[in-house]
């Protein structure tokens, strides 16, 4: 097979105007994308994607057959006007320096469940490892891509092999519903080295699956009702709900808070002065706006590439 004969079937060119997509996929939002070469690789729903960012605009390719592109612009989120956003934060120079920094940054709009596991996934762990217990999940449970070679890695647009092929092997799979993971036992997931997790993971996916949550309802329910619901799942607390709400509903007011986001507030905001967790979560509610959750992604990707220098 030639190189070119397996990338791409379809194609498509997508318009996006001050986006920076290297950015909006490796800021902690979605873990199932790689870079390789030119291009970020990874799966959206059902479909093997490649990504490319040129002055154009982003460049989707898939080597499936493809009639509605609805639901890639929709995932990277192409289409928002990311400057009436921003004229929405604080003008302060803590947040003016954050959106200097991370200018294009956008938020993802993923599928519900997807997101929800990866967060439950993610406790106490930084990015890559999520990556890595996301990647081993989907390669144990998740169904094959039926459009994917994987006696072949997807090779680069001029040909060249990608450095590491296995981690491209680790994209060969959907990610596995909750339906699938319903019908596991806690050693299968163990098997899978996600340690405590696995409860936790398992019993998201039954109650999700017995029909007790609704995860596509929650986009008709408020912001507070939604939470709400989230957090009576086992292992769901304020901030992974807060995630789920932000990355796969679009709930721009909910603002999570991790390690790098008190850290980023406390440091940015209150450098002479100890405020607690209390007075810090009321601060966030009331100072950045309608668009909070932006605002909060723009400050923890700050905090990560500048090391708060």
């Amino acid at each position: 097979m030639k190189p070119d004969e397996q990338w791409p079937t379809a194609g498509i060119l997508l318009p996006a105007r001050v986006y920076d997509l290297a950015a909006t996929l490796n800021s902690g939002q979605a873990f199932r994308w790689q870079k390789h070469g030119e291009f970020w690789i990874g799966v959206i729903g059902r479909n093997h994607v490649r990504l490319k960012q040129t002055s154009a605009g982003i460049i989707a390719e898939t080597n499936a057959r493809i009639k509605d592109w609805d639901w890639v612009p929709n995932y990277l989120q192409t289409d928002i006007d990311l400057q009436k956003i921003l004229k929405t934060f604080p003008n302060d120079d803590p947040m003016n320096r954050a959106v200097t920094a991370c200018r294009g940054l956008r938020i993802l709009r993923q599928e519900p469940w997807e997101c929800l596991a990866s967060f439950i996934l993610s406790s106490t762990k930084q990015i890559v490892q999520i990556r890595q217990i996301v990647a081993r999940l989907c390669n144990c449970f998740g169904e094959e891509i039926s459009n994917f070679n994987l006696s072949e890695p997807a090779p680069l647009r001029n040909g060249a092999s990608p450095k590491n092929s296995q981690t491209i092997n680790d994209l060969a799979r959907v990610f596995p519903s909750a339906e699938k993971i319903a019908g596991l036992t806690e050693k299968n997931l163990r098997d899978c080295r996600m340690g405590f997790r696995a409860p936790n993971l398992l019993a998201a996916a039954r109650h999700i699956a017995e029909g007790k949550l609704e995860l596509e309802a929650l986009r008709h329910r408020s912001y507070h009702e939604a939470r709400a619901e989230l957090m009576k799942l086992r292992g769901v607390g304020p901030k992974i709900a807060d995630c789920v709400l932000l990355f796969a509903y679009g709930f721009d007011s909910a603002f999570p808070v991790d390690v790098w986001v008190e850290r980023a507030l406390r440091t940015l905001y209150f450098p002479h002065r100890r405020v607690n967790e209390k007075e810090l979560l009321q601060f966030a509610a009331t100072h950045f706006g309608p668009h909070a959750g932006y605002a909060q992604q723009y400050l923890f990707h700050y905090m990560r590439v500048t090391g708060n220098r």
